[in-house]
């Protein structure tokens, strides 16, 4: 029996990976600002549920939480980081507020949970941490440059974590979603900045008037992005990445031609600025 530890829980991919973890009998700490959310959506789940009161920026409440399951549960097996949130404008267009509120959650917070929840692995010497990136951790976009810089760094500190963890018997892996049908692109998770700037009508502007017509179009399906998290929770053998979604599969293809495209052009420049002397391995 696996005990999950679920941020975001109250929507989402978060309350879907509760909800499918509980129904295969697993046991289940599902946080959220508004814990009372997860309650009446899980109530069915009696005492295999705890339901949590997190809010992921709060290093110190987030130490309690983790101290809370431990103390109901015993142990901790999986990590999700789930919790996130968004902002839509150009970069130049983004307040200096809206930019630290969306590296506070999906960042500052992700990190946040993680340094309260490994102190527990470690112990245990066992775990899998799940890191929810996005089609945008490896390809950003006009109008979300803030949000998937976000998502860069969240790959940077899973890549790294990865390899210091992997002795331990803990194993990370980044989830990269494409375009699921969750509450994401609503205005309580996806902020959109008020500052317009004219010049940027043709890029990020013409992102800002084509989300409001995506929200719950989607092609991913949730149900089946939640089930292939816990197939990567059980994995004998995980990633260190896995994209969800057909469209983040063609982004992720894509993104590789075009980085070995652009190296392969540009190669003899940067061989080129070693010293004499080197001695270079590929």
């Amino acid at each position: 029996m696996t005990t999950w530890f679920i941020t975001g829980a109250s929507r989402g991919f978060g309350l879907e990976i509760a909800r499918q973890a509980l129904k295969r009998g697993d046991k289940v700490v599902a946080t959220a600002r508004k814990p009372e959310d997860v309650q009446d959506a899980l109530s069915e789940h009696g005492d295999s549920l705890l339901a949590v009161a997190l809010d992921v920026t709060d290093e110190a409440q987030a130490r309690e939480a983790a101290e809370a399951a431990v103390e109901r549960f015993g142990t901790i097996d999986v990590l999700v980081n789930n919790a996130g949130r968004g902002v839509l404008g150009a970069v130049e267009e983004t307040s200096d507020a809206a930019i630290r509120a969306v590296y506070d959650t999906n960042v500052f917070g992700l990190v946040n949970v993680t340094r309260a929840v490994l102190p527990v692995m470690r112990r245990q010497r066992s775990g899998r941490i799940l890191n929810l990136s996005s089609i945008g951790g490896f390809e950003s976009v006009a109008g979300f440059g803030v949000y998937c810089s976000t998502k860069f760094a969240v790959e940077g500190l899973s890549e790294a974590m990865r390899a210091e963890l992997a002795p331990l018997r803990i194993r990370v892996t980044i989830v990269e979603p494409g375009y699921f049908r969750t509450d994401f692109l609503d205005a309580t998770s996806l902020h959109t900045e008020g500052q317009v700037i004219s010049d940027y009508a043709e890029t990020a502007g013409v992102v800002r008037q084509v989300v409001p017509g995506l929200n719950h179009a989607q092609p991913g399906d949730p149900v089946k992005g939640a089930a292939a998290i816990l197939a990567l929770a059980d994995a004998a053998n995980p990633p260190l990445r896995a994209q969800l979604g057909s469209d983040s599969v063609a982004a992720m293809d894509r993104k590789i031609a075009e980085l070995r495209e652009e190296t392969d052009t540009w190669r003899e420049l940067g061989m080129s600025t070693d010293h004499d002397d080197a001695k270079v391995t590929i």
